[in-house]
């Protein structure tokens, strides 16, 4: 053989990306050619291939639905995946799956005499990737090994176990992830027994994120309730999709649990919480750590008897435990922390400080944390942990007061909340974080109508401001001006920009995920939306709720058996847990099964006063045209707020309408308008309550066809940049169109809305009275039978 080409076969060790598109063979030719396009552009257009290419550093190997990379450095393939990863959150429509190995390859030239690449570094690198599915960059262990001695990269490898890839050939592999790229679920190419296996470490992550403490939704539960009268598409808050906890348990993972309040005082329980979520909230702001919230541990008791238990709960390796004594004007904390798998103490202190002088224990801890876990800060992150949040003891005493209960979870305690932060402010001026909480907090309540002359726009403005003018650099601050340009100003794009910047200052927030998965639902990314509900699951793996909005996003694309086993997996963590009978009372309404509807809700108290199964068990009377018991049944059995609530009173009127009540319906829908716009020039808020498309309806069945109609199509305007509520909108539209005689027109749009996620079911079809004027009609009838 020529000396040159014995050259050419020289085998070497190189770093193989292998990229393809998922279900490429099923696209038709001129979407093959788009996607193919596509990808070349985004994977030319990253930094690695160009400088990598520049230095001759580069090789690569096409292939018909995606193609090879071949670095010199580890580190190459690994960097232009992630670029990769970014660059395609703007594009879902590109299903695109990566493996990573190192091997070793060798140039040839082939029968073409062209220059080609071959050897078991690329044909291993593409079995890896073939174990994966859309979304999933998938790394050999030999290539992972490797990658793990940089720290940058240990937080996203996530061990799989062994899967079989070819002839019975099995390939050991771990899953690169983090909240923003990857793909954390299990890849299907796994058995049950290769996913039982790799999933005997912890539980499957049984996880949720409050959307009423943090409003991540659209709606109030009281809403979400509400709206299934006209569109059956219940629990229109935030949701996302919650996968197995990763089956390796992050020797950097932690849980802190509450602390015991040692203080004879009872009183001074706000203390001993108000320290632990310190703690916690300084821990989360490190990256290299897996922080759980504190909506999941505050489940557990200060000292549990089974810590592998609650470790396993949790997906977290270790747990702090701790106490705090508060005498006079001394405090003492103790904490401790703990391997959960074998209850091994790893490291012990404790702190004695004059009250004035307490502000910095939390950093100290988290700082004496990140040392014991090994875990090496950068500067911005030292600065974070360690800085002190106000000098004043009197301003963090009510500080702490409002961050004990800041978690509880509904309108009346973020309104004391609020009080709270206030009182902090006012003592002192320069607390930036009390001035960040005070804007979630009002943000919150204006996003609900609640006291909106001391929760105004304004006043959400002037806090986030004042926030982030004293510390710029503050995650919390970037929060509150997320949650202003998304509440207020209903700015997706601006706010999920200020939520990315919070999320570098706070990379362990599950509040900040979800909030960015919401508004990213509302831009129409519903894949990116879902990691990011992952990404916020796997940080607070005990919280119910997120499994309800879970549930949600399965329902809104009328997925009900899937989105019922969601709500099932809530009533087995929370046996009896109202909210989630309301939710599986509404899957069977959405689909007209009233008497599987009843049957739930028999299950409920009778006396229930959540806003949810309230409005369930009317949505049932009304449904089953019982229209007085309805009528009834909302003016005794809930409270009156809630029955003076302008939405509310839209149903009491329609029930009183379609009961022959016609004066009763005109006085009580009259009332509804004037609360909605209490004068002719008032300007009908654009909120999460969706008035303008209420307003359209009352003006419908006051006959007023004109205001009726404009009113409707004004709402769709008001949400057209809105993924989540335009759809409601429209429906508003068709059903004042039913309403006022333009039978042609309410049906032609409707196959759409029987199409489009939160759009019309078949079973509200079938059974809403306000599709009365359609019922006759075949065309409709045959919508109705889902043909």
């Amino acid at each position: 053989m020529p000396d040159e080409q014995k050259t050419k076969l020289r085998l070497e060790i190189a770093h193989v990306l292998f990229i393809d598109i998922v279900g490429y063979s099923k696209l038709r030719t001129t979407e093959q050619s788009a996607h193919i396009e596509k990808l070349r552009k985004i994977v030319r257009g990253t930094d690695q291939f160009r400088t990598a290419e520049a230095e001759g550093k580069l090789l690569r190997l096409p292939t018909g639905d995606g193609g090879a990379l071949v670095f010199r450095n580890l580190e190459g393939p690994v960097l232009c995946a992630v670029e990769i990863a970014n660059a395609l959150r703007d594009h879902p429509e590109l299903r695109v799956r990566m493996g990573i190995h190192s091997g070793p390859v060798n140039e040839v030239t082939d029968l073409n005499e062209q220059a080609n690449i071959a050897g078991a570094g690329i044909n291993i690198a593409q079995r890896v990737m073939d174990c994966g599915d859309a979304g999933h960059i998938l790394v050999s262990k030999h290539a992972a090994e490797d990658l793990e001695q940089n720290d940058q990269w240990q937080p996203y490898l996530h061990d799989l176990g062994e899967c079989e890839i070819k002839h019975g050939e099995r390939m050991h592999l771990v899953n690169f992830y983090n909240h923003e790229i990857g793909n954390s679920a299990m890849p299907n190419k796994f058995s049950k027994s290769d996913k039982a296996a790799a999933a005997a470490a912890t539980e499957a992550g049984r996880s949720r994120y409050s959307r009423i403490a943090f409003g991540i939704g659209a709606l109030t539960i009281v809403v979400a309730a509400a709206l299934f009268f006209a569109s059956r598409t219940a629990f229109r808050t935030a949701a996302g999709r919650v996968e197995p906890a990763p089956a390796s348990v992050s020797e950097k993972s932690i849980a802190v649990l509450p602390f015991e309040n040692l203080s004879r005082d009872p009183d001074n329980a706000y203390f001993t919480d108000g320290i632990q979520d310190e703690i916690l909230t300084r821990l989360s702001k490190i990256a290299a750590l897996k922080v759980i919230s504190r909506t999941s541990t505050q489940k557990y008791k200060s000292a549990p008897d089974n810590l592998r238990d609650v470790g396993r709960q949790l997906g977290v390796a270790n747990l702090l435990e701790g106490s705090v004594q508060k005498v006079a004007n001394a405090v003492h904390v103790n904490v401790q922390l703990i391997r959960a798998a074998n209850d091994e103490h790893l490291w012990a202190e404790s702190y004695d400080r004059k009250l004035d002088d307490v502000f910095g224990v939390e950093g100290e801890v988290a700082s004496a944390i990140a040392d014991q876990l090994k875990t090496k800060l950068s500067g911005a992150e030292q600065k974070a942990v360690a800085e002190k949040p106000t000098e004043n003891a009197e301003a963090y005493d009510v500080y702490l007061r409002a961050v004990a209960i800041d978690n509880a979870g509904n309108l009346d305690t973020t309104k004391r909340v609020a009080d709270l932060y206030a009182e902090a402010i006012r003592i002192d001026p320069q607390f930036a974080l009390a001035w960040a909480r005070l804007a979630v907090a009002r943000s919150y309540l204006y996003f609900n109508g609640i006291d909106l002359d001391k929760n105004s726009g304004a006043a959400v403005k002037d806090a986030a401001d004042r926030a982030i003018s004293l510390q710029p650099e503050l995650g919390e601050a970037w929060l509150a001006k997320g949650v202003y340009r998304y509440r207020v100003l209903r700015d997706f794009q601006g706010a999920l920009q200020s939520y990315e910047e919070a999320l570098r200052r706070l990379p362990n927030s599950a509040l900040v995920l979800a909030q960015m998965a919401h508004l990213e639902r509302r831009l129409g990314q519903a894949d990116v939306a879902q990691k990011h509900y992952q990404a916020a699951a796997q940080l607070d793996p005990r919280n119910t709720d997120i499994l309800l909005t879970l549930a949600d996003s399965f329902q809104s694309v009328r997925r009900y058996d899937e989105a019922r086993r969601i709500v099932d997996r809530v009533l087995e963590m929370s046996p009896g847990n109202e909210a989630a009978l309301a939710g599986k009372a509404f899957s069977f309404q959405a689909q007209g099964r009233l008497n599987e509807a009843a049957e739930v809700l028999a299950k409920a108290p009778a006396n229930s006063q959540d806003d949810a199964l309230s409005f369930a068990r009317a949505s049932q009377l009304y449904d089953e045209r019982h229209f007085d018991e309805a009528i009834a049944y909302i003016q005794q059995n809930v409270p009156p707020a809630f029955a003076n609530d302008p939405r509310t009173l839209v149903l009491v009127g329609w029930c009183q309408k379609f009961a022959g009540k016609d004066d009763e319906a005109r006085a009580t829908l009259t009332r509804a308008v004037a609360a909605m716009k209490p004068t002719p020039d008032a300007v009908v808020p654009v909120d999460a309550r969706q008035l303008p498309c209420y307003l359209a309806w009352v003006y419908a069945f006051l006959g007023e066809k004109e205001k009726a109609l404009e009113q409707a199509r004004h709402a769709i305007n008001d949400y057209e940049s809105d993924a989540l509520s335009k759809p409601f909108a429209e429906s508003a539209l068709v059903i004042v169109q039913a309403q006022v005689g333009d039978i042609d027109s309410a049906i032609a749009a409707l196959p759409h809305l029987l199409e489009v996620p939160n759009g019309e079911t078949c079973g509200d079809l079938q059974l809403n009275p306000l599709w009365d004027p359609l019922r006759k009609d075949p065309r409709f009838q045959k919508l109705c039978a889902g043909k």
